[in-house]
């Protein structure tokens, strides 16, 4: 059988394991490169350093929320308070699982994002940017009140920043935290409302 193909995608999918195994710390790109049976070097032809490639890393994780936030936000039958409801909500099961499913790779990207803050800062753009065309949508229909829909959804972001910022991450798996995520989002909804 023929080895697989070295792509950009299947290097990164390569480096997430070894991240998980030996930590950000130790990982090394030689680790990578071992791992796929390639010299470091092939590793260095489509990631020219180690932050590069722990950038793209990063982006490929942080990418892949945004996929099924963009879903919602583009949805163009929903209403836009539901709109607003199931991001937010489908944002904080996104960072929960992400927590709770695979704690190691959790935790090296907790590491890694505060490596990437460019990384980090364009995702919470593109985040942000969502929420404010959903509050367009809204303020557009006449279902949703904003004077200045990027500054409404800032707040919005910010409001919620416990159920999706890395550092709350600790207190998602509280029994009561549903409960207390449903509570915040119905009140930063109800406040938005027209």
């Amino acid at each position: 059988m023929p080895p697989e193909a070295l792509t950009p995608d299947r290097i990164l999918e390569v480096t997430e394991d070894v991240l998980r195994r030996y930590g950000p710390a130790k990982a090394t790109v030689v680790d990578v490169a071992r791992a796929l049976g390639v010299s470091h070097g092939s590793v260095y032809r489509h990631f020219p350093s180690k932050a590069a490639l722990r950038e793209a890393v990063t982006d490929r994780w942080l990418g892949r929320t945004v996929g099924r936030l963009e879903e919602i936000a583009a949805a163009p039958a929903e209403p836009a308070p539901s709109k607003l409801e199931s991001w937010l909500e489908a944002l904080f099961e996104a960072k929960r699982h992400k927590a709770g499913d695979d704690p190691e790779l959790f935790a090296t990207y907790t590491v890694l994002l505060a490596e990437n803050s460019g990384v980090v800062d364009a995702h919470l753009a593109e985040l942000v940017a969502q929420l404010t065309r959903i509050i367009e949508e809204g303020v557009a229909a006449g279902t949703l009140t904003a004077a200045d829909a990027p500054a409404s959804a800032r707040a919005v972001f910010d409001a919620t920043a416990r159920f999706h910022d890395p550092q709350y991450a600790s207190e998602w798996q509280s029994p009561t935290i549903a409960a207390e995520f449903g509570a915040v989002s119905s009140l930063v909804v109800r406040g938005l409302r027209a």
